[in-house]
């Protein structure tokens, strides 16, 4: 067999780019800024003003303290592993397995885990086609058409974007509010909230411009981009011993701590409590778990992953969970709460921060995202350089910016029909081209639990194992996401060896950090 290399070279520049989602110093500043919002005239759900307070007005003892927990690029066995290491174990106050936010570049994306990884409750939102910054039109929309047609989305379901490189400008805003978005998390955190001119804000609309960035984007701040309901959601950074001077944005593992001149587990522990704990203590802010999974994917070819920063990273969450009404949430759950902000006691009224998984026959052969009943149902399309399985049928050629939706290759097998805007995704049979309910009697179990009386401080629950010098290994374990359902690919299996191989090059010549898929 003759093995092509164009899907090597096709990553040689994204595993060279060593600074993905870094940060030096503040990104803003209250004078370049220069915002302006009278909170008398903009009132929730849908207008917010940048401000540190808690939203409603709340007081921050009554405020849920979140943990947003989010992944960059593609969806793979390997990725959703390794988010799994983190979350699969644990429980939110109410009982919740904790859900998070996918922002899906769809190069070397295999589209049926896009669906299972929906079906299970997680949001799944827009990082362009092909990991683009500054991202053009086609890139936005032709990820949000591709997530649609292959991997069963709806539409109304994407709601989030982030920037690949967090490159972004405002014409990107301009055009994620034109097609549609919700929100925008692309921006940074970058002053610590116990600093005077924090930008620390909480969630707020773009009615007045944006509020963060303003030293690092163009085209935005003093106003501008004036987007009426258009959402953005920082990411906030958390910082070391050097305070404004060290912040640590995405993947704060891979970074050096205080100045030093390689990361340490302990170090970067020892700064996340007190990042969080400045929030908790405040007005409390959320934190974030900002990542690209593939760093600490135990189960990707050639990648040397620290045993000692997955237990860390487990040990801070642990932590976390153990101070009173802390969630880790997804930004869509995060922002659901900010529309409609309740204190801790009423957070049973929240539906989105509630478990509630489809009610289908375990039996039914279906090919609907759910593991046990599409087994055997899903459709391999063997493209050399970009294998993956839908259940919606192979397109023709591989989706592009230029073509984000070919159309469907013709075969021995029945065609398969793409999902309606009348149907949700787990009740679709995309064979039978028919929804397996109505309106009516499609339904749903709830398994949340009743948050405490009178606003009982309840904790979370499912620890990830112990952090200490020289453990082995977390304590807890996890399911493999859809329990080896998937079958294996039997062809194009080069580059993803050939990728693992080129992180093991590059990571002996000293480049371990923010390489991307």
């Amino acid at each position: 067999m003759r093995l092509s290399f164009l899907p090597f070279l096709a990553f040689v520049p994204l595993l060279a780019s060593a600074q993905d989602g870094s940060i030096t110093g503040p990104t803003s500043s209250p004078s370049a800024a220069g915002y302006s919002c009278d909170a008398s005239k903009c009132k929730l759900p849908d207008c917010a003003c940048a401000s540190t307070s808690p939203p409603g007005g709340l007081d921050p003892k009554d405020v849920p303290m979140f943990v947003v927990f989010s992944a960059d690029d593609a969806i793979q066995s390997y990725t959703l592993d390794a988010v799994n290491q983190f979350l699969a174990q644990r429980k939110n106050p109410n009982g919740c397995t904790p859900k998070m936010t996918y922002f899906t570049s769809l190069n070397y994306t295999n589209y049926t885990l896009v669906t299972d990884w929906f079906v299970a409750g997680n949001e799944i939102a827009d990082h362009t086609m092909t990991h683009v910054g500054t991202p053009p039109a086609d890139e936005i929309n032709g990820n949000l058409i591709a997530l649609n047609a292959l991997a069963g989305i709806p539409l109304s379901s994407i709601s989030g974007f982030r920037a690949p490189y967090l490159e972004f400008s405002g014409d990107t805003l301009k055009l994620l509010a034109a097609a549609g978005f919700t929100y925008d998390s692309s921006s940074a955190a970058s002053t610590p909230v116990n600093e005077t001119g924090t930008d620390a804000y909480w969630p707020y609309t773009l009615d007045n411009g944006m509020a963060n960035n303003c030293l690092s984007s163009n085209g935005m701040c003093k106003g501008e981009p004036k987007l009426p309901g258009f959402w953005e959601i920082p990411m906030y950074a958390f910082f070391d011993e050097l305070g404004v001077a060290g912040p640590h944005l995405m993947d704060p593992w891979l970074d050096n701590p205080n100045g030093g001149s390689k990361p340490d587990d302990a170090a970067t522990l020892a700064y996340m409590k007190d990042t969080f704990t400045a929030h908790y203590n405040g007005n409390r802010q959320p934190i974030g778990l900002y990542t690209h999974p593939i760093h600490l994917a135990k189960s990707y070819p050639g990648n040397a992953v620290s045993q000692s920063t997955i237990n860390m990273i487990n040990a801070f969450l642990d932590w976390a969970q153990e101070q009173q009404n802390v969630w880790i949430v997804s930004n869509e759950q995060l922002l659901a709460w900010v529309r409609n902000p309740v204190p801790v006691s009423q957070l049973g009224s929240i539906d989105a921060l509630r478990c509630s998984s489809p009610s289908v026959d375990s039996s039914l052969q279906i090919c609907n995202g759910i593991p046990q009943n599409e087994n055997g149902q899903l459709d391999h399309c063997a493209f050399p350089d970009f294998p993956f399985y839908t259940c919606y049928g192979c397109p023709q050629t591989t989706p592009t910016p230029g073509d984000p939706n070919p159309p469907q290759a013709s075969s021995s097998s029945a065609p398969r029909y793409r999902l309606p805007t009348n149907c949700s995704t787990p009740f679709w049979d995309p064979i039978g081209n028919k929804c397996i309910c109505t309106s009516e009697t499609c339904s749903f179990t709830d398994d949340s639990r009743a948050i405490g009386p009178n606003g009982a401080n309840l904790t979370g629950g499912g620890t990830g194992g112990s952090f200490a010098s020289g453990a082995a290994s977390a304590t807890s374990s996890f399911v493999t996401f859809n329990g080896g359902v998937l079958p294996v690919f039997p062809t194009g299996v080069f580059p993803t060896f050939a990728i693992g191989l080129a992180g093991a090059l590059f990571g002996a010549i000293g480049v371990y950090g923010r390489f991307v898929l």
